[in-house]
C-alpha cells in the first residue's frame, strides 16, 4: 500500500455514475463541488507548524471524508485506482 508523506492522505473516492431509467451511463455528467471518499492510507508524522511542533493526523484510517472535487492526484497502484490529497482539502468528516 502506498505510505503518504507530511500531511498527505490516500482515499478512494465512492464512483458514483449517473444512469438514465434506461441504464445508460450519462458521459460528461456534471461534477459537484465535492466527493464522497473514505480513506485508506494517512502518514505517521502529520505537518510541522512553524514553528516546528508536529500536528497528527485528524482523520483515521476507514473513516468516511467529504473531498473538494479537483485537488486529487489519481494514481494505480496494485490495479487499484486510488488518489492522493491534502489533509486541508477534507473539508468533512461523515459520522453516522
Amino acid at each position: 500500500m502506498l505510505k503518504p508523506l507530511g500531511d498527505r492522505v490516500v482515499v478512494k473516492f465512492n464512483e458514483e455514475q449517473e444512469k438514465t431509467v434506461g441504464g445508460f451511463v450519462l458521459a460528461g455528467a456534471q461534477k459537484e463541488s465535492t466527493r464522497k471518499a473514505k480513506v485508506v492510507a494517512i502518514s505517521d508524522t502529520g505537518i510541522r507548524t512553524i514553528t516546528g511542533e508536529l500536528v497528527p493526523p485528524s482523520v483515521k484510517i476507514g473513516q468516511e471524508v467529504l473531498v473538494e472535487s479537483g485537488h486529487d492526484l489519481e494514481v494505480t497502484f496494485n490495479d487499484e485506482k486510488v488518489s492522493i490529497i491534502r489533509e486541508s482539502d477534507i473539508i468533512a468528516i461523515i459520522t453516522e
